[in-house]
């Protein structure tokens, strides 16, 4: 079951200078930076501390790379479960085109898409088991 709507994914052609934009000019909170795998930069920003919903600025080069079936011209949503590999599979048995279920650092990712080829992203919070912790 799909819980609310997590993010809003933006594709930008420089992630650095969007952020500065976002939190230096309009006000947003910086929630987290990463690079994953020395590729994916991305900036995760709020209007608030107490925004349920998230802005995420993304690389547009390295996502049309990775994803080049996705529209990169439009935002992109991303959307809560508890369990995105129970989603995933009942996408898929229901014949829903959908991506590659990815762990991620941030939690298990899937994109799907609609009948006029929309994409949407799904995630949960199942973080990958850490090497070092075995």
């Amino acid at each position: 079951m799909i819980e609310q709507l997590l993010q809003v994914m933006i594709y930008v052609e420089d992630v650095t200078t969007m952020k500065e934009f976002w939190i230096n000019q309009l006000g947003f909170n910086l929630i987290e930076e990463s690079l994953v795998d020395s590729e994916m930069h991305f900036i995760e920003i709020a209007a608030s501390e107490n925004s349920q919903t998230h802005l995420v600025l993304f690389d547009r080069a390295v996502i049309a790379q990775q994803s080049p079936e996705l529209n990169l011209g439009t935002p992109s949503l991303m959307f809560q479960t508890p369990d995105a590999t129970a989603i995933y599979d009942k996408f898929r048995d229901q014949g829903i085109t959908v991506g590659e279920l990815v762990a991620m650092p941030m939690g298990r990712v899937f994109n799907f898409s609609d009948p006029e080829g929309h994409y949407f992203a799904v995630k949960d919070d199942v973080k990958p088991i850490n090497e070092k912790e075995k």
